[in-house]
């Protein structure tokens, strides 16, 4: 198992560059670009102004140059190649950038692989600080929202395979398809109408959005005395995963229930559940599990979503804030969690493949 492990970390590295090269020269194509971002929140800026910015920020150098720059940092651009302890020469970046005859200093950028994600332009804040405050509450929600759905949607399918034509199983099936057809957004936003706003002032009540309640330093109590913040959103977040995930249990179990093996062990008198449960879920669980890693992005994605809707302070809200905003280092930031997530969760995905059944390994 460590050997296919580590066979699928080393296949995963060509993968987050490719992103990372592709991700780099969309943002590089937008319109506007940082300086049109920085003009834009300050109308007043003055033309020599906005040529320093960009000699500063490197947005006139080739794009490559850029990219290895946003890689890897330009830190280690400048060298000293005579011993007199100045670097004096350069072999990506012009000895002179703005002309006024003096060397340029070496850059400060460490690069996104060293965890250097630059500045938010309008946070004046290191990127990674703002993702890192924000980011336990995206996986506050998008982790209960994956337990209540694959744990829901995997007991929901089995029974309704177990009962088969039956009117839970008739009924599953009508609710998971109107889960499916029904928009997050619109979901979310008739919950809030009929919770927080019909049905105020009654025990059903619920809050209108937001993770706590306000406090003077911004802290949340411990997530039990908060649940009431969480129903909303898990609940719109965790219905396509439930719809989703019994549907696929119930066909996979449909399957397997039928092998021979599972009618020996019922007519070698073994237990109703320890036959269902055990030896037929198990089985079950093998297309399930490829499942998961579509899943983890999708979750990724409709957190954005739900975040707005529920004004919830994680990495979602931040992520649209930093669009609005055209702060470009946010977004590159948040893109490149997205696709570390994606690639993480397609391994999960492959390595549980793998511990179900050993075959695959090999």
């Amino acid at each position: 198992m460590l050997r296919y492990v580590i066979r699928r970390l080393l296949q995963s590295i060509p993968i987050f560059f490719g992103i990372t090269i592709l991700s780099y020269l969309l943002m590089s194509l937008t319109p506007g670009g940082p300086l049109g971002a920085l003009a834009f929140s300050n109308p007043k800026i003055k033309p020599e102004q906005q040529q320093k910015l960009a000699i500063r920020l490197g947005v006139k150098d080739p794009v490559p140059v850029q990219y290895l720059r946003w890689l890897v940092g330009d830190d280690w651009m400048r060298r000293d190649t005579d011993g007199d302890g100045i670097a004096d020469t350069s072999i990506l970046i012009p000895l002179d950038a703005d002309g006024d005859g003096e060397p340029e200093p070496p850059g400060e950028r460490k690069g996104i692989l060293r965890g250097d994600f630059g500045f938010s332009f309008f946070n004046n804040r290191k990127v990674l600080d703002v993702l890192m405050e924000k980011l336990p509450a995206t996986l506050e929600l998008n982790i209960s929202s994956l337990i209540v759905g694959m744990t829901v949607g995997i007991v929901v399918g089995v029974l309704a395979a177990v009962r088969k034509g039956g009117w839970f199983d008739n009924s599953t099936r009508v609710v998971a398809v109107a889960f499916t057809a029904i928009p997050d957004f619109w979901l979310g936003l008739l919950l809030l109408i009929v919770f927080a706003v019909w049905l105020k002032g009654t025990p059903l009540e619920l809050p209108l959005g937001g993770r706590c309640k306000t406090t003077l330093d911004d802290s949340c109590p411990s997530l039990y005395l908060r649940i009431n913040y969480l129903i909303l959103p898990v609940f719109v977040l965790s219905t396509g995963l439930i719809a989703g995930y019994s549907r696929y249990m119930r066909a996979s179990m449909l399957d397997i229930i039928n092998q021979d093996y599972i009618r020996t062990a019922r007519a070698k008198g073994m237990g109703f559940q320890r036959v269902w449960f055990v030896h037929a879920m198990r089985n079950a669980l093998i297309p399930i599990a490829t499942f998961l890693g579509p899943t983890i992005t999708g979750l990724l994605g409709g957190s954005v979503i739900i975040e707005k809707i529920f004004n919830y302070a994680g990495v979602g809200l931040v992520t649209i804030t930093a669009f609005t905003q055209r702060d470009y280092p946010v977004v590159m930031a948040v893109t490149i969690y997205a696709a570390i997530a994606t690639i993480l969760g397609y391994l999960l995905s492959d390595i549980l493949y793998a511990w179900i059944d050993p075959r695959i390994r090999y």
